[in-house]
């Protein structure tokens, strides 16, 4: 196994033109990245940071925040991953909990000052390494590349913390190894029959767990070249694919469904798979992309902290790869445990747990969130509701902290989310709770519309009843918006969402 550094370095050796990364009209070849990245570790390397210390790494996604990831790699430093779409509370908080001692990062981050940041002086940063994208950076000397060819961190070695997505509260930090990402790559190659021959596209943010595997590792170990899109668009998503003939695409739900409705701007024949994940698939829409592109929707089940612990490949049947999380990865040793923490996996609903070389090594410096992360006995969980069939095929049922309680009755965020999403005037949904004075709470379905259309609740309800979907799960109220909130990994920001919908309809009293 060999770090990703390694792995650059020998395209460019081999093929030292070939891209690497395209972004717009903008081409970053094999020999460029290697190149770029050496200037950044021995920029690394000059600022005095010892092997081992945090580097908060705040970029937009594009080149530069992978060429940045494999600097501290070259460097023997840990990356501290911050989403493009951070806040400056989060940027502080990451930075705080992480102990970064240097800031790398744009004079701007969206509207954020950073230099103004760092001058506070209330962070642990001892350095701010700003990056000019126009600007060459001089390459390392003959002594500083002898310097980082002794700090290079191996593939088992903590390289990189990122955050839980931030849907609710403030995020924690992920450890991260190569050697995990490495797996997982072996798996994502044998369920899609990947090579150097895929155009890929990654349309998620760089730092998280999708992103990493479709932008900074799947591509560069096979060799072929990554489209990124520094901000997501669904007509530029379409016109990205046929300009580069993209047979690869990576994107979350809310992106190939807002996907859906931009299908005119581009040919998108080139296609042959798309990856989704980091929310349940919604069959309706999953089954529309499939018919209307010839692209088959493939999914890795799990987390940013377990890995994936299911996959649907190839190989799988529709209603294996729309309806479910595929069948569980053997080597992830999956099990399901009730509240009390007993094993259910035979013809039980539980919580999902695992054990194997997908897994990170949990939180950093955050032993109240690690026990909560693992049972008793080690073995870490996800916090979704799941059920296992008899053929080893996963299926989720529900997230342990997205039900809406009403009248003691758990009502299952996603089934509603899912029901409301079938609806054909619908392009997106979440459902969250209403406080209510007697049943405690309501479920409030939050939408956004396709172009033209309208919605009452009267409406949607009939559809539902038609649909089958239970009494108790029928939404009580209706907010259309015209975009849903998203937090930084790219998914609804149920957190903002909760609080918005309780503010709109608290009592007068309390507003």
């Amino acid at each position: 196994m060999h770090a990703l550094a390694e792995v650059i370095d020998g395209h460019a050796a081999r093929t030292p033109d070939a891209p690497a990364f395209l972004v717009g009209a903008e081409r970053t070849t094999w020999s460029q990245y290697a190149a770029r990245s050496g200037a950044l570790a021995a920029a690394l390397l000059r600022a005095d940071l010892a092997p081992g210390e945090r580097v908060a790494v705040l970029l937009p996604d594009g080149a530069d925040v992978h060429a940045a990831f494999v600097a501290t790699e070259k460097a023997g430093l840990v990356a501290v991953g911050i989403g493009p779409r951070a806040g400056e509370g989060e940027i502080r908080h990451l930075i705080a909990r992480s102990g970064a001692r240097a800031l790398l990062s744009l004079a701007t981050h969206r509207e954020l000052d950073t230099r103004a940041l760092v001058a506070k002086g209330d962070l642990p940063l001892r350095r701010h390494l700003v990056l000019d994208p126009e600007a060459s950076l001089p390459p390392p000397t003959d002594a500083e590349r002898r310097a980082l060819g002794g700090r290079r961190l191996a593939p088992d070695a903590l390289w990189l913390l990122n955050s839980t997505s931030g849907t609710t509260g403030l995020p924690k930090c992920v450890t991260h190894d190569q050697a995990r990402w490495n797996h997982f790559h072996r798996l994502a190659v044998e369920a899609a029959d990947l090579s150097a021959e895929d155009v890929f596209l990654s349309a998620l943010p760089a730092p998280f767990g999708f992103g990493l595997w479709t932008a900074h590792f799947t591509p560069t170990l096979l060799g072929a070249p990554c489209v990124l899109l520094p901000d997501f668009d669904a007509r530029e998503l379409v016109r990205a694919i046929e300009r580069h003939r993209v047979s690869v695409l990576a994107a979350v739900s809310t992106q190939f469904i807002l996907m859906l409705d931009a299908l005119d701007a581009g040919d998108v024949s080139s296609l042959r798979v798309l990856f989704t994940g980091g929310e349940a698939v919604p069959y309706e829409r999953a089954a529309a992309f499939e018919d209307a592109t010839s692209a088959r929707v493939l999914q890795f089940y799990g987390s940013n902290e377990t890995g994936a612990l299911s996959r649907t490949t190839l190989c799988d049947s529709r209603d294996v790869r729309l309806r479910s999380a595929g069948r569980v990865i053997p080597e992830m040793r999956v099990r399901l445990f009730d509240e009390a923490g007993k094993d259910v996996t035979r013809g039980g609903r539980g919580v999902p747990g695992c054990r194997g070389p997908l897994t990170s090594a949990g939180y950093w410096n955050d032993p109240e969130a690690n026990a909560k992360l693992y049972t008793a006995d080690g073995w870490m969980l996800t916090g979704d509701l799941a059920e296992i069939d008899a053929e080893g095929v996963l299926r989720v049922v529900g997230r342990t902290a997205d039900v809406i309680i009403r009248g003691g009755k758990n009502i299952s965020a996603p089934v509603v989310e899912g029901a409301v999403l079938a609806h054909p005037a619908v392009s997106l949904a979440a459902a969250v709770p209403v406080p209510d004075p007697v049943f405690g709470e309501r479920v409030c379905a939050v939408v956004s519309l396709h172009p033209g259309e309208a919605l009452t609740l009267e409406a949607l309800i009939a559809f539902l009843r038609e649909g089958g979907l239970s009494v108790e799960s029928l939404p009580e109220r209706l907010v259309v918006m015209d975009e849903l909130p998203r937090a930084s990994g790219g998914k609804i920001a149920k957190g903002a969402l909760r609080e918005e919908i309780a503010r709109r309809f608290a009592p007068a009293e309390d507003r």
